[in-house]
């Protein structure tokens, strides 16, 4: 079963085997797509330096996980860049 979510995003449901539940996105492999306006980068990029900037020395997984993700986005310097009231 499709539906769109609140954001347009496509859904999809269906009742899934116990063997589907178990494995359902490997640990490399792309689990979501997500398209942002300049706006919403900025903002993302900012979030997720905060977190990191809060976790603590015992986190140092989600600390990995926070900089490949920010690895992943533009430079630095493209963010500062980007001015969000203009809309």
């Amino acid at each position: 079963m499709e539906r769109t979510g609140a954001t347009g995003a496509q859904l999809c449901s269906r009742p899934m085997d116990d063997d589907e539940e178990l494995h359902l996105i490997a640990p490399h492999e792309i689990a979501y797509r997500l398209d942002l306006t300049p706006a919403q980068l900025k903002i993302v990029h900012t979030a997720l330096h905060s977190l990191l900037d809060d976790l603590g020395h015992d986190e140092r997984d989600v600390q990995g996980i926070v900089r490949e993700v920010l690895d992943k986005l533009p430079d630095e310097h493209s963010i500062r860049a980007i001015d969000i009231r203009r809309r």
